[in-house]
């Protein structure tokens, strides 16, 4: 039993379910990544090849970054005529540690290749100091805590285990079970969820049903006239009075889903309290997720150390709200699990952002830009840079093609769909600049056009997390009211006047935030075509300058 070396500052690990995703991770600030093979963890979508794990662990090392390989399923007799061939590939890809959940992987794993760094993962529901001090014992140089874990209880465990390297997950997608040891997708898909093929079950919508007093099934019809008559709560028997809503719409109801995990609020709590890694969930997702939201969590980590007494959480979650999300929730970090923590009437991830495409190439005088999501002309490209606090912002009015050099007003994405930029079309930085600061493989995002019921649910998922974020100490009449508004605000458009951004081509004059797309839109003569066709199609255009 040997004492694991404890970073002085934790390192932040995002996901890698690709090469791509772990080169964008490293990029944008990871200390480390997390990725697996399908045969052996739990991810049997997991995009990564023996020659990937190689070229990515190298690309990690280069820039003295780590990668962990995960072997966290649990194992069943027909999984162990593969444990050799798994060993082979870890002597020689050479990973910095395995992530491992079964006791018996453990224990192979750690006979064959001694000298290699063994952590415990989540699914091993490690919730107490006992069971990470069993761990520490058994060699174990890191222990995942799970998810169930209040910190009250995790610094408790820093405190009584202190030779031991300990993590806990900031942000990503929450399990309705413990620790993800779920049977919902076995029992309804037949797909293993503890063998790496979960159907993600929690997350279906759900009617419900009538049984008639003669054995027949009917449908629940909620129409304008009958759905106020009803209300459906869940009532646990060691919580009498404490009422779960059952919602339902003409699409269902969600009643396992749990909004995604965001720590960042209580980020400065953590960093103080000496945990060695903060892990983010999401191998699943995409680059455009990855590069995001490793870029505000590397940010928020630097600016604490720098600055603590200046240090404030709502200069970073905007960014985050730029991610699709469920709505977020601070799980069990404050101890019991709030209600505000689920949304019962909707399983999408929302934003306001999405993805708009990613650097894959330089020229002389050009970028060459793979589009993820339909560009139209006029609309507001920001180029997230792994270097810059703020995003590089273009306006593009036409498009054109990087293979063909056709030039058309809009394009959508396709298969490695790509255009070229030229760099001249960028006002605020040099070409030498946009090189330093927009490597191949940065990400760009542009904004995406909510309906109303949209715009209300991510009011609702604001104020839910504002109250979590207060932890306000209320009874329980002001809790089931504060509870029911927000409920309210995620069915309704109402109570609050959601101010749009504008349109796409910036009517409503200069943001100043550095695109080309205002003034110059409005004076440069390259832009006259376009101003043309904006006046035919908006006449308040002509109110405006020009």
């Amino acid at each position: 039993m040997s004492q694991a070396i404890r970073p002085p500052k934790p390192e932040l690990l995002m996901p890698a379910g690709n090469l791509e995703k772990l080169k964008t991770a490293v990029l944008y600030g990871a200390d480390a990544v997390y990725l697996g093979t399908p045969d052996l963890s739990l991810r049997t979508q997991s995009g990564i090849s023996l020659a990937d794990l190689k070229e990515g662990i190298a690309f990690a090392h280069d820039r003295g970054k780590k990668v962990y390989l995960t072997l966290n399923l649990f194992s069943h007799n027909r999984d162990i005529e593969k444990l050799p061939g798994m060993i082979a590939t870890l002597k020689e890809a050479r990973p910095d540690g395995v992530i491992i959940s079964d006791p018996g992987i453990f224990q192979y794993v750690k006979e064959q290749l001694p000298g290699l760094e063994l952590h415990i993962s989540t699914q091993a529901n490690v919730c107490s100091w006992l069971t990470v001090d069993f761990w520490h014992k058994q060699g174990a140089a890191l222990v995942v805590m799970a998810r169930e874990v209040g910190f009250a209880d995790i610094l408790e465990i820093r405190e009584r285990c202190p030779e031991i390297k300990l993590e806990m997950f900031v942000h990503g997608a929450m399990c309705m079970t413990y620790s993800g040891r779920c049977l919902l997708s076995n029992y309804m898909a037949e797909r293993g969820s503890n063998q790496g093929n979960c159907a993600h079950s929690c997350r279906w919508d759900y009617k419900v049903r009538l049984k008639l007093r003669d054995g027949s099934l009917k449908d629940l019809h909620l129409t304008e006239e009958t759905k106020e008559l009803f209300d459906f709560f869940l009532e646990e028997a060691y919580r009498p009075g404490e009422y779960f809503p059952l919602e339902q719409d003409s699409q269902g109801a969600y009643i396992l889903n749990s909004k995604d995990l965001c720590l960042l609020p209580r980020l400065p709590e953590i960093l103080a309290g000496g945990i060695d890694s903060l892990k983010v969930e999401g191998r699943n997702k995409s680059p455009f997720y990855v590069a995001s939201v490793a870029r505000v969590y590397r940010r928020a980590i630097d600016d604490w150390y720098a600055d603590p007494d200046s240090w404030c959480f709502e200069d970073y979650l905007e960014d985050l709200y730029g991610v699709p999300n469920r709505g977020y929730t601070l799980g069990f970090h404050d101890g019991r699990l709030s209600p505000f923590s689920h949304n019962y009437y909707d399983v999408h991830s929302l934003s306001e952002m999405e993805a708009a495409g990613v650097v894959r190439a330089w020229e002389d005088d050009a970028l060459i830009f793979e589009v993820k999501n339909r560009l139209d002309a006029g609309e507001l490209i920001q180029f997230l840079s792994p270097t810059l606090r703020e995003p590089i912002r273009v306006r593009l009015h036409d498009f054109i093609d990087a293979r063909t050099g056709q030039v058309t007003e809009s394009v959508s994405a396709g298969q490695n769909k790509a255009i070229r930029i030229p760099l001249d079309i960028f006002q605020t930085l040099s070409p030498a600049a946009l090189r330093q600061h927009l490597p191949v493989l940065s990400v760009a995002r542009k904004m995406v056009e909510l309906d109303e019921a949209q715009q209300a649910r991510l009011i609702a998922d604001l104020e839910a997390l504002a109250i979590q974020i207060q932890n306000l100490k209320v009874d329980d009449a002001e809790k089931t009211r504060r509870l029911k508004e927000n409920q309210q605000m995620q069915l309704f458009y109402k109570q609050k006047q959601v101010i749009k951004k504008g349109p796409r081509i910036g009517l409503e004059g200069c943001c100043g935030k550095g695109c080309n797309g205002c003034r110059l839109f409005w004076f440069d003569p390259k832009y006259s075509r376009a101003r043309e066709k904006l006046l035919a199609a908006q006449p308040l255009a002509a109110s405006l300058p020009g």
